[in-house]
């Protein structure tokens, strides 16, 4: 995926560059001397929630060729746009450290049946891998989840080879909680409660 950048005008004001629809970044790396650039905002916005923050970009509109990660957006909280975006560039076959989102598809049988309900433990992970091969995602199968007992831990999540998560096996990614049985008793309370309720008020109809 590219994103087109032009090299920032000193001479033009941040407020000014805002205004006509620009954003101020920085691309900054470790091989990478840092160098200030202008993104257009829509652009910027539709690549951003395409790409999310671990999805390797090619920059298009510079003299090199540099390859980046959205390493931090800056947001007005008033306006909610974006105000100034950190570009990290990353070095071809060098590990990368990053965060990958978590994306559960499928159903968890044990929701289906009522049996428990599940809680998502993460949502995103941290994976050290080389810019090829860093999965923009990783995907979480919830139909492993059929009874109470059952857990999906970091060691069954599913990634490329190469791909190293910074994360204990054992760790959580999502769990089941038991569904609250109510005793029978309290449902047979409830029932003649009720039913003691609806004389009652049939007596009343009938003395007026």
């Amino acid at each position: 995926m590219t994103l087109a950048v032009t090299e920032r005008d000193q001479k033009t004001s941040l407020d000014a560059l805002r205004a006509n629809g620009g954003v101020p970044a920085i691309v900054y790396g470790r091989a990478q001397t840092p160098l200030k650039v202008v993104l257009d905002g829509k652009e910027f916005e539709k690549v951003r929630k395409e790409a999310g923050e671990s999805t390797v970009l090619q920059l298009i509109g510079l003299k090199n060729s540099v390859e980046v990660l959205i390493k931090e957006v800056d947001f007005n909280p008033v306006k909610q746009r974006v105000m100034h975006v950190d570009l990290y560039a990353v070095e071809k076959g060098k590990e990368i450290t990053t965060h990958v989102p978590l994306h559960f598809i499928g159903e968890a049988p044990v929701e289906e049946t009522h049996a428990g309900s599940v809680t998502k433990v993460m949502h995103e992970v941290e994976v050290t891998s080389t810019p090829a091969n860093l999965p923009n995602h990783i995907d979480v199968d919830l139909g492993q989840l059929r009874s109470v007992e059952c857990k999906i831990h970091v060691s069954d999540l599913v990634v490329p080879k190469g791909v190293k998560i910074n994360a204990a096996p054992e760790d959580s990614v999502a769990v089941v909680t038991a569904a609250k049985q109510t005793p029978a008793s309290e449902e047979s309370a409830t029932a003649i409660d009720i039913s003691a309720i609806e004389v009652e008020k049939k007596g009343k109809e009938v003395e007026a």
